[in-house]
């Protein structure tokens, strides 16, 4: 019985050496070797990625995988057995040539990439041997800049910011540039994080401009340059956008008061150089707003802002002396802009003079006038005809 007993931790020895073995039954050549020469490669975002990868002397039996990362957290990119269809081998159906092909890649395919020679054991698969890693880096151009603005317009003399994005991009080297039309613009160092798949990253630069009233025709560039790209991007942004310009509103009188009863009174609003070219126009006498008027079509100056004039017509009646006409102009939804002129009428004591004028003209347009006049002339002539024909007798 004790030669039995002694027998025990023998095999049981056995059995853990041929688990712990490469494989069973397996010969490995020592002068086995696997190579992996790219330590670093560089790719464009959509193109096709190379991995290379061989093996030569003798090879026991078991797959070649590549494998992006080591650890539980890697993620197998080929096996012979799996299907994986941006992959492709470089030599189909070799027993020593496992370069393979990744077509379209993107940041996400960044990473550290081996190429891993397994044997078969008793659990199934064992790692015998892997490359030394290839470390790739997927060059991603930027995404078009987009500049945005405020959410609201502003007045001349403000002061607002301006912001400039960009994404998707490796590696992390980018640089910005802000002009005005063609004027370069100091702005901030821009912010760079990493984007949402943590392969690439995404830019942010912000600049505060002091709007103008001539920024009518402005445009707002950001300029974006980087290692992926042969030409900037430009991000443009026109500053009429974020500008408001209230207009000036005067009214004038025509003709000037004081006026006399009855006479055609023309009210005239001049609204002048506004931006954003909508306005609205509401004419008011003493407060009550007037039904009858003329608004002509907003004409735009060569600066490009724009003005347009409102015409009323009122009839001078005593009952309107001292009445108060007001221009009121609404733009851009902001607070009424108003003018006002007041109508006054002369006084009928200040007429009168006037009328009796007026009436000597017309007495004198009369025809009985004139009749009586010839009349007193021909008696004059024959009275003085006749006192020259006494004198002679």
């Amino acid at each position: 019985m004790a030669p039995v007993i002694q027998a025990l931790p023998l095999a049981c020895l056995m059995l853990l050496l041929l688990w712990r073995a490469p494989g069973v039954g397996a010969q490995v050549d020592p002068g086995f070797q696997l190579r992996q020469p790219q330590d670093k490669v560089s790719v464009a975002a959509g193109g096709t990625l190379t991995l290379t990868c061989t093996i030569s002397g003798g090879i026991p039996a078991g797959p070649v995988k590549w494998l992006k990362g080591l650890g539980s957290g890697n993620v197998t990119v080929y096996d012979l057995m799996g299907s994986f269809p941006r992959v492709t081998r470089a030599v189909s159906g070799s027993d020593t040539d496992f370069t393979i092909h990744i077509r379209d890649v993107q940041p996400g395919d960044s990473g550290t990439y081996y190429c891993v020679k397994f044997i078969k054991s008793l659990r199934g698969g064992e790692e015998f041997r892997r490359g030394g890693g290839t470390e790739v880096s997927v060059q991603a151009k930027p995404s078009a800049p987009v500049v945005s603005g405020p959410d609201r317009r502003a007045e001349p003399g403000q002061s607002l910011p301006f912001t400039c994005t960009s994404g998707g991009f490796f590696p992390k080297d980018i640089s910005v540039k802000w002009l005005k039309n063609k004027a370069l613009i100091t702005s901030q160092p821009p912010q760079i994080v990493p984007g949402q798949m943590k392969s690439s990253f995404d830019m942010s630069s912000t600049v505060t401009v002091t709007l103008q009233e001539g920024d009518v025709r402005s445009q707002l560039i950001c300029k974006v340059q980087h290692p992926t790209l042969e030409d900037p991007l430009d991000g443009t942004y026109p500053l009429s956008r974020a500008l408001r310009v209230s207009p000036r509103v005067q009214v004038v009188m025509d003709p000037s008061s004081p006026v006399k009863v009855k006479q055609t009174v023309n009210f005239t609003c001049h609204v002048k150089r506004f931006y954003p070219g909508y306005v609205t126009v509401t004419w008011l006498e003493n407060g009550t707003e007037l039904k009858m008027q003329n608004v002509s079509r907003a004409a735009e100056t060569p600066q490009g802002l724009f003005e347009l004039r409102s015409l009323v017509e009122v009839q001078a009646t005593e009952e309107k002396n001292g009445s108060v006409f007001t221009c009121r102009v609404v733009h851009d939804a902001q607070d009424p802009i108003t003018s006002t002129a007041t109508l006054w009428i002369v006084p009928l004591a200040k007429e009168e003079p006037e009328d009796l004028a007026q009436q000597g003209v017309n007495l004198l347009a009369s025809p009985i006038l004139w009749l009586g006049l010839l009349l007193e002339k021909g008696l004059l002539g024959g009275l003085l005809i006749f006192l020259f024909k006494r004198g002679r007798a």
